[in-house]
């Protein structure tokens, strides 16, 4: 009964087929973790929610900034909606929408599994986190989204400040730093502040700030981490991470982490897609 991470689809629904059938996929017996983004950009969100609505309870996703945006674009007036891109106005509009927008709205923030030691989440961990203290800062944000002000949350969930979690944060700007942490954060500096703006491969990042794997002082941890959300980094297996975004809707690969094997394999298949630079979340 294999489990594979299945790194950031952004709506890349034929790559995705293609990957599952590479791997023989039996959603009977296998499971897939998704590292969140499972939509925009690629042109067939909707189709790609269905397919990983579709494969059932051993599915586990984990949210991704892409993810929250449809989210809070469900959650405005259909006047406002219109103003948004066509790709995610087709899960809006679409007849099931609604019911995909509740179930990925119940979906995690960071997922743990006891007995691999692994968690994973879309972008990272704030460098003063344990493992725990992460699992509980999502799991706090997830009763926010699934809740009855949820609408009012995600209106104010979006902005950079403040650039780090702190103890002393409250309510929705406690709640942005988990956010901006789990889901946004690539750089940081050893305050944990995060650097927005740097999204390119490690060293082209502003004096002061690492990966937010390799901050000087960070919190001792034994759990292995995977993450997406960073396609400038691409696959990358060591200190004591694992990154799966391989830029798949910027023409590169999409692919899947085994994680249930002795030796730990990436498995990628090269995207149909024109080979174009990243140049945003």
């Amino acid at each position: 009964m294999p489990i594979y991470a299945i790194g950031d689809v952004q709506g890349c629904y034929d790559d995705l087929q293609r990957l599952l059938e590479k791997l023989r996929f039996d959603p009977a017996l296998d499971s897939a973790w998704f590292a969140g983004d499972l939509v925009n950009r690629g042109g067939q969100s909707l189709e790609t929610l269905r397919l990983v609505r579709s494969l059932g309870p051993r599915t586990v996703v984990v949210l991704g900034n892409h993810d929250l945006h449809l989210i809070a674009e469900a959650s405005k007036s259909p006047e406002k909606q219109q103003r948004r891109n066509t790709e995610l106005q087709a899960v809006l509009t679409a007849e099931d929408g609604p019911e995909i927008v509740r179930w990925l709205r119940h979906q995690k923030l960071a997922h743990y599994d006891p007995q691999l030691d692994v968690m994973m989440v879309h972008a990272g961990i704030a460098p003063q986190w344990t493992v725990n203290a992460a699992l509980a800062q999502a799991s706090s944000v997830e009763r926010m989204l699934q809740g009855p002000q949820s609408g009012e949350f995600l209106a104010r969930m979006y902005g950079n400040k403040p650039k780090a979690w702190t103890r002393e944060l409250k309510g929705t700007m406690r709640a942005r730093a988990v956010i901006n942490a789990l889901t946004r954060m690539r750089y940081c500096n050893v305050k944990g502040e995060i650097c927005f703006e740097a999204k390119g491969a490690p060293g082209t990042q502003p004096p002061g700030f690492y990966p937010w794997f390799e901050v000087p002082g960070h919190r001792a941890r034994k759990t292995k981490i995977v993450f997406g959300h960073w396609s400038t980094l691409g696959c990358l297996s060591g200190m004591g991470v694992y990154g799966i975004d391989s830029g798949c809707v910027w023409g590169g690969s999409l692919t899947a982490l085994r994680l249930d094997a002795e030796e730990r394999e990436f498995i990628s298949i090269a995207s149909a897609r024109p080979k174009v630079n990243d140049s945003g979340d």
